[in-house]
């Protein structure tokens, strides 16, 4: 895309944007490594009090989300997904920043996620500041059987 990328807002998320978020994440995440949630598990997490969804819309249209939950104080990044075509224009970046953002707002201390080893997204996160603090053999399985690691990332927001 030439040009200046679009301007970005991020909102939080309303049950009905959880049509969005299932979308997002039907063309996000590549089946054959098993991360993405059924949207009855969507639905299920978002009941849960200190859950929160962030919708990143970039040129009227839904361009990603994020969902996350905080207890005490400590939060965790449970998904971030960018549709591919919108990928790639610092949409990520902003819908984390916003998320580390609404965490300290909930007067969290550490964010914490999950990645699969081997996907791109971990240079965000490194970017953002993100430390690797563990890894998890074998976390996620595909829909052909195979096996991924995935790492622990941590990020001090308070």
């Amino acid at each position: 895309m030439s040009g200046a990328p679009p301007l970005v807002e991020v909102v939080h998320g309303t049950p009905a944007d959880l049509a969005h978020v299932n979308a997002i994440m039907a063309e996000a995440f590549d089946p054959r490594f098993g991360e993405a949630w059924t949207p009855s598990q969507v639905l299920g997490m978002v009941a849960l009090p200190g859950v929160w969804v962030s919708i990143a819309w970039a040129g009227g249209q839904p361009a990603g989300f994020a969902l996350a939950r905080a207890v005490a104080d400590e939060s965790e990044l449970l998904l971030l997904a960018i549709r591919p075509t919108m990928r790639r224009r610092g949409i990520g970046t902003v819908l984390l920043r916003s998320i580390i953002e609404d965490a300290r707002d909930r007067a969290v201390e550490r964010l914490h996620l999950e990645v699969r080893a081997n996907n791109p997204a971990i240079h965000l996160y490194r970017a953002m500041g993100f430390d690797k603090v563990g890894e998890r053999r074998d976390y996620y399985r595909g829909r052909d059987g195979n096996l991924f690691d995935a790492h622990s990332l941590s990020i001090r927001v308070d």
